[in-house]
């Protein structure tokens, strides 16, 4: 059931805001949701947190992460920016899963991006026989990320046709989603999120605990 601590709103753009424009306007409208827990639903210290904002437009959609980062960063020395990076979730990402059938979450898209700017997109289908991955989904999208001296700030953006959905939606539609952080490395690595899973060990990939994404007009 939809309620407010459940709900990620994606507002509509009154402009086209490029990726790389992490401090564009617009960006100032969109309703910010925080992401201040571990999957566990244990809370997670400020310094692991991260803001989380959501536009839309009839081209696609756009998500910012803007997270603090007091600890060294975790991430690959030589980035692979023109192709997806399988194992990404192994360093600091931040990740959006969207299931445009509200009726069945089962069904999601997983995109990724890395403070290099690295990315990864996935398709996915959770069954009675587990996760069922494809490797070869393309959806067009791309990224951004900027480090600062306590922040990161990454930003994707992915056309409707990943989503095969036939279009942009239309105003008030909801679909289903989650928003992520990985941080650190080792036995202190964090696994922060927007709607806690409460898997026994970190997992992200419980789709029936995803929330709500509400596309404003």
């Amino acid at each position: 059931m939809a309620n407010e601590e459940n709900i990620v709103e994606a507002s509509r753009a009154r402009a086209l805001v490029g990726v790389a424009e992490l401090d564009h306007a617009e960006w100032a409208r969109a309703r910010p949701v925080r992401l201040k827990r571990y999957w566990s639903g244990e809370a997670a210290p400020f310094a692991r947190q991260a803001e989380a904002r959501l536009m839309w437009d009839e081209r696609g959609l756009s998500a910012r992460f803007v997270c603090e980062q007091r600890e060294p960063l975790v991430v690959s020395a030589s980035p692979e920016r023109g192709w997806k990076t399988v194992g990404l979730w192994d360093r600091d990402v931040c990740e959006l899963f969207v299931a445009p059938r509200a009726d069945d979450p089962s069904r999601y898209f997983e995109f990724e991006v890395a403070p290099t700017g690295e990315w990864l997109d996935l398709a996915l289908r959770v069954g009675v026989f587990g996760r069922e991955t494809d490797w070869g989904f393309y959806s067009g999208m791309e990224s951004a990320a900027r480090i600062a001296a306590d922040s990161v700030a990454v930003a994707m953006r992915v056309p409707w046709d990943a989503f095969g959905v036939g279009g942009a939606p239309r105003a008030g539609e909801r679909w289903r989603a989650n928003l992520f952080r990985c941080v650190g490395a080792g036995e202190t690595r964090g696994y922060v999120a927007w709607q806690p899973t409460h898997a026994p060990e970190p997992n992200f990939h419980v789709p029936e605990k995803f929330g709500w994404l509400h596309f404003a007009d």
